[in-house]
């Protein structure tokens, strides 16, 4: 099946559902994510956070619906879309330069690859500067801190020059100090290159720092249906934030209008007493179809306005 494909538009889910069985997980999905957004999802243990995950990768299918890339309709897994994963997906066998390019050689022939062994070595030394571990190119993973093997996996799916980046909770088996200096570095990098991420994550406070949109599936709310053993998530949350002037400083979490989106959003999808009607869900993004009235257009949420005075 072909759709259509529309300049801003990257990937879609169009009516989505998942099971496993007699359960579902995944209940009506639709989704859009345009070109350059820094998408993070979250949501309450058990929503499908990650299996949505493995339906945009490709390691699932859904059972109804389509999902969509560019327009074509979205297969096996395969280099359009790049994945970093909360376990390090390197080689202990491998150092660092050869992790990177790993997937190059992979695709090549013996003679082809001694053919091309320079100039793909010099690319994926080009892409440890970008993560700043080129001094660490000849080291091996076991020599390599958490947070530098997370560098390391990041320039691996970038070198694959993917179409999205898929990031499946990476920096939840991190330290505090650490996790927050591969938040700012995904933010740097995002600056930088614009390019498309979709960002699963359980914490909700690193989900609404690093989005420009965040998405908030739950289980928890209520519809016309009777029969509650039949429902499954929903997309209950789909708010934009601001992309233009990002608060790069995570003193941003300290401010009262930081805390207040926190606990706004904890309501709506954690909070299994607070299960509200699919009518009322906050689907605010551009791209968003709310439920009763159609697209939704309202302006963009700016936490970075309390700490330099935009708004």
């Amino acid at each position: 099946m072909q759709q259509k494909a529309t300049p801003d538009v990257l990937f879609q889910l169009e009516h989505v559902v998942k099971e496993y069985g007699d359960k579902v997980i995944l209940d009506d999905i639709d989704l859009s994510i345009g070109r350059g957004e820094l998408v993070t999802v979250v949501g309450p243990s058990g929503c499908g956070k990650s299996t949505l995950l493995r339906l945009v990768i490709g390691q699932e299918s859904p059972t109804r619906g389509n999902l969509y890339i560019e327009g074509g309709e979205v297969g096996p897994p395969n280099p359009d879309r790049g994945v970093v994963y909360q376990h390090y997906s390197l080689f202990p066998n491998l150092s660092t330069l050869d992790n990177v390019t790993v997937n190059r050689r992979l695709a090549l022939y013996p003679w082809q690859w001694r053919q091309s062994r320079k100039a793909i070595y010099e690319e994926g030394m080009a892409y440890l500067e970008r993560v700043d571990m080129a001094d660490h190119a000849h080291k091996y993973p076991a020599q390599l801190s958490g947070g530098q093997r997370q560098r390391v996996a990041i320039a691996q799916a970038l070198i694959q020059k993917s179409k999205i980046l898929c990031m499946d909770e990476p920096f939840s088996a991190l330290d505090p100090g650490t996790r927050e200096a591969l938040q700012m570095f995904v933010l740097e990098l995002w600056e930088e290159t614009k390019m498309t991420i979709f960002f699963v994550t359980h914490d909700l406070e690193e989900a609404v720092y690093l989005g420009t949109r965040l998405v908030a599936l739950s289980q928890y709310y209520t519809d016309d249906r009777v029969d509650v053993a039949s429902r499954g998530a929903k997309v209950v949350v789909d708010r934009q934030f601001c992309s233009g002037d990002r608060a790069m400083s995570p003193a941003i979490k300290a401010t009262a209008e930081f805390a207040e989106t926190i606990q706004e959003i904890r309501l709506q999808a954690f909070d299994p007493s607070h299960t509200q009607h699919i009518s009322e869900f906050d689907l605010s993004h551009p791209h968003s179809i709310s439920i009763q009235s159609g697209p939704v257009h309202r302006s963009p949420k700016c936490l970075a306005g309390t700490l330099n005075g935009s708004g």
